[in-house]
């Protein structure tokens, strides 16, 4: 039989069961958020200031990068408080926030990668028409649709999930409030919840976009396929090498996250730290480094600034 809790709030593992190795993953963890953060700020950042870059691709881009710092921020902080005071408490308000934030970005996340995938779709199966079909009201109507659609469809499950007051323990081992851990230790009737989240985390939310992403590299792998240059056909494929790589990295940590079999926190602790620290570090990275553009607008920049620096001293 297991004990039933009425609860106000919880206490986070952290990221290590062996305290010998906090401080030291701590630190890793506070590294990654700051190249995380100067990435993507970096890409934002560069985006606004090179009007080349003024495109649809890189306004989405700059979504994501949006994303990645709040996701990260979010998923993140309890880590880092944990780190500076010693505190894992975390109130059952806070956790709720927390699970429902987290949620929202993943979901988001998704969507926002699936209209990516619908621009580069666009781009080399209907180049003629890619200035009329990616036009500034598209783009932001896009955008507007993944933050507002993923906003809402996480409600549902947690305003089901803050309904749970009975839990079987007040200790979460992760380092974050997970909606499907919660659901794991509470000690309610959890079947509605567990509907709710199989239909949108599942289907809605996960599936939908996957196939949608799918679908959309069909065409683009067969219109790339029918281009008899070979060198247009790599420039073509050269283009949408950064989003897939993206997109499968995401798409693989999330299966390994959340299909992992139940009560291996081990493993779900380790591929959801990929996912929320690791991933959005490396995609303003994975963008740079396998585009030309941002690596030219770069250069740009860094002659510009060092020429100001130059001037500056002669002065």
């Amino acid at each position: 039989m297991k004990n039933k809790t009425m609860l106000t709030y919880f206490l986070l593992k952290g990221i290590s069961d062996m305290p010998e190795f906090h401080v030291l993953f701590s630190v890793l963890v506070l590294l990654i958020y700051l190249i995380t953060l100067g990435g993507n700020m970096t890409m934002l950042l560069l985006v606004w200031l090179d009007s080349h870059l003024h495109t649809p691709m890189y306004f989405f881009l700059c979504n994501l990068s949006v994303l990645n710092i709040s996701s990260s921020t979010v998923s993140l902080n309890k880590i880092l408080v944990i780190f500076v005071t010693g505190n894992n408490v975390v109130s059952f308000t806070d956790c709720m926030a927390q699970v429902y934030f987290f949620t929202w970005f993943c979901g988001n996340e998704l969507i926002l990668l699936t209209a990516m995938s619908y621009d580069r779709y666009v781009a080399i199966c209907n180049p003629l028409h890619y200035s009329t079909f990616m036009n500034g009201k598209v783009c932001a109507g896009l955008a507007t649709f993944c933050w507002s659609f993923s906003f809402l469809q996480v409600l549902p499950p947690v305003v089901i999930l803050q309904q749970f007051s009975c839990y079987t323990s007040n200790v979460i081992n992760h380092f974050l409030c997970d909606i499907m851990i919660l659901m794991s230790m509470s000690c309610s009737d959890t079947s509605i919840l567990e509907l709710v989240i199989f239909m949108q985390g599942g289907l809605i939310s996960t599936f939908s976009p996957f196939l949608l992403t799918f679908i959309s590299y069909v065409f683009i792998i067969s219109t790339i396929l029918r281009i008899k240059s070979s060198t247009r056909r790599s420039k073509a494929f050269y283009t949408c090498s950064s989003h897939l790589t993206v997109v499968s990295l995401l798409y693989i940590t999330l299966v390994c996250q959340y299909l992992t079999p139940s009560g291996t926190f081990k493993s779900t602790k380790f591929f959801s730290l990929i996912n929320t620290a690791v991933i959005p570090m490396l995609n303003p990275f994975i963008y740079s480094l396998k585009n030309n553009d941002v690596k030219t607008a770069l250069q740009r920049k860094m002659k510009h600034f060092k020429s100001m620096i130059s001037t500056t001293i002669t002065k």
